[in-house]
């Protein structure tokens, strides 16, 4: 279970700018920052300055702040749960960063990594990687991104007795997520309009078409974007 983001994280995050000055300071997962802590990270950035926490003198700062998140801070910001001053101060230069899903031809080189990472930490001399198993971790969908697939090359060199890697590829399973990402992508395009069809073009919420779907609102977002669905065309 994850724990809700504490006042006093994100305080010793700004506190951060102190060591930071003439450097670079990576936030990572902005869009967890509370709401009442935001304008404190707003001034910091547009002022260059911040107070520390107990302190009422000001200390000026120059630095590069690299702010990274997986939430939809655009729809954060409909909700009213982030600022938009801040999320335009933030957005200079935006990078994204599609899910594994997307990129498959990235699994084979992340597969082969992990593999020596973790054999390395085990002390296992692992030399090849089955090609079966290669195909069939290259095709599925790893709802859970990168970390799904680290943890899955953790668990399979754990299990490796020997000097090819043993991969439970039968945890995968065979319903149907190995179909190519833009095969099942274009299977799902008249599914994605007739549920957004059918929540007047609402995404998020109980009773929207993720929730519908069975599936996270930034997933679907994502698969939108992909397909060129503009939910505020849907009728």
């Amino acid at each position: 279970m994850n724990e809700a983001p504490s006042l006093a994280r994100f305080h010793t995050k700004l506190g951060d700018f102190n060591f930071a000055d003439q450097g670079t300071l990576f936030l990572d997962e902005v869009g967890g920052i509370p709401i009442e802590i935001q304008p404190k990270l707003l001034r910091a950035l547009q002022e260059r300055e911040f107070e520390r926490l107990g302190s009422n003198r000001t200390k000026q700062v120059d630095v590069r702040l690299v702010a990274a998140t997986n939430r939809d801070l655009e729809q954060m910001m409909e909700n009213r749960e982030f600022r938009s001053d801040l999320y335009y101060r933030l957005n200079v230069f935006p990078i994204r960063i599609p899910p594994l899903r997307e990129r498959p031809e990235d699994i084979l080189l992340l597969v082969r990594y992990f593999t020596q990472k973790y054999g390395r930490r085990m002390q296992k001399q692992i030399e090849s990687i089955p090609a079966a198993a290669m195909r069939k971790l290259s095709s599925w969908y790893w709802p859970g991104n990168i970390r799904e697939l680290e943890n899955f090359i953790e668990r399979s060199v754990i299990l490796t007795r020997g000097t090819v890697l043993q991969a439970p590829i039968a945890e995968l399973g065979n319903s149907g997520r190995n179909t190519p990402v833009s095969v099942r992508y274009e299977a799902n395009r008249d599914e994605i309009v007739c549920r957004l069809r059918d929540t007047s073009g609402r995404v998020g919420g109980p009773d929207g078409a993720a929730a519908r779907m069975g599936i996270k609102r930034t997933t679907l977002i994502s698969r939108m974007k992909k397909l060129g669905i503009d939910r505020r065309k849907i009728s």
